[in-house]
């Protein structure tokens, strides 16, 4: 067993719209990223979609059809080419092309030798950890927010709900018996908000009261804060690692993200943070400043601050509303916006896990008390702010 060892996490990996074919261009990443990235022992990417050549596709039509997110299967080569030997698939596009998608995903995950976790053919492939014989031991499932991640049964392919809670627990121990360390990987999280919704900060809390280590995060499609717990950790979002449509570029930040480098000995851990940017006119993956918002976030601050961050949610909502339903909400009043909100199939769809509305609109009404102004983290504060902006 190696005494020591680092993994590396991405973001969002999307290879669709503006980066359909960039996954052939020797120059997408550049040299520093590519040097992070190969400064690992492991690297963990997020695969938002099938590996799926399409031959027999799904049966979605019209404008459903062009929901479906899934990526050439050489795209394959292209993770093989930059390390990444670990494949999180638990996600609200993998079964985007059904069950043949996700068993090409892993088909494909296999032909280059990399281990791929969170979705399968069955529950019990989805619910699968991976174990790494290092460091006393590292084990991570992956897990993924309701409804969109689809989840599997005893019979049927899909993901492993991070509602599962019973199993979960079960995953977790199962792991922390054996192993020092526990990782859980969580897609989820509402897009396009700052820090994370009260609902999805106590459901990571909660893995790790069953005995979590570390709980990663992505989906919110936009980087969030860090939290440390004790000798714990949850990173509620590391952003965009090669993602970039015209949905994403209706919103703000959307081109950034943070790699995560965790390094594990059988006592302690630690983490190192890199900044990268999408270069869209470029169509490069380059290295910047990490933002402003990627800081640690303690509960009385969270506290002062949840209610600018609902605001920040309700109003980029507000905004993705104008982007997918021009016609309708362009010039629409905020009583317009509250009865989309309140709509009996928007609303609470799976009541306190995500896009509750119920929840995050009361919330969002708070921030005009002006809690926040008193937070000590002036940073995050105007980094919010500037969200609210045009």
């Amino acid at each position: 067993m190696r005494r020591n060892t680092s993994l590396v996490f991405t973001g969002d990996i999307g290879f669709d719209k503006y980066l359909k074919d960039s996954w052939a261009d020797d120059s997408l990443i550049c040299n520093d990223v590519a040097s992070y990235l190969k400064n690992c022992d492991h690297l963990i990417v997020n695969v938002e979609g099938p590996l799926y050549d399409g031959t027999t596709s799904s049966s979605a039509t019209g404008s459903a059809a062009n929901l479906v997110h899934s990526m050439d299967p050489r795209v394959g080569e292209f993770l093989h080419s930059i390390g990444a030997d670990i494949w999180n698939i638990c996600n609200n596009h993998i079964m985007d092309a059904g069950g043949d998608g996700i068993k090409s995903t892993l088909d494909i995950a296999g032909s280059y030798g990399a281990a791929a976790f969170g979705a399968g053919m069955n529950i019990t492939e989805a619910s699968m950890p991976v174990i790494l014989d290092e460091a006393g031991g590292i084990g991570m499932i992956g897990v993924g927010y309701q409804r969109a991640c689809r989840k599997a049964s005893d019979d049927t392919p899909g993901c492993f709900s991070w509602s599962d809670l019973d199993r979960i627990e079960c995953s977790i121990r199962s792991i922390k018996e054996k192993n020092r360390w526990c990782i859980v990987v969580a897609h989820a999280g509402e897009e396009f908000t700052a820090l994370p919704s009260p609902y999805t900060r106590n459901r990571y809390m909660t893995y790790l009261d069953m005995g979590a280590d570390i709980v990663i995060a992505h989906h919110p499609h936009v980087v969030n804060n860090y939290e440390l717990v004790g000798d714990k950790a949850i990173f509620y979002s590391l952003g965009n690692f090669i993602f970039d449509t015209d949905y994403q570029r209706s919103q703000m930040y959307t081109e950034y993200g943070v790699l995560l480098k965790l390094t594990f000995t059988e006592d302690s851990f630690g983490f190192d943070p890199f900044g990268i940017r999408i270069d869209r006119e470029n169509k490069r993956i380059v290295s910047c400043d990490l933002p402003d918002i990627f800081t640690d976030v303690p509960a009385p601050e969270y506290e002062k601050l949840k209610g600018l961050a609902a605001k920040v949610f309700v109003e980029n909502t507000k905004r993705q509303l104008r982007y997918m339903k021009t016609s309708e909400f362009t010039n629409a009043s905020e009583e317009d916006f509250v009865r989309n909100f309140y709509e009996e199939k928007r609303s609470g769809r799976v009541p306190g896990e995500t896009l509750d509305m119920q929840i995050m609109y009361p919330l969002s009404k708070t921030a005009d008390e002006g809690l926040w102004k008193a937070s000590d983290l002036t940073g995050v504060v105007k980094y919010m702010l500037s969200m609210l902006t045009e």
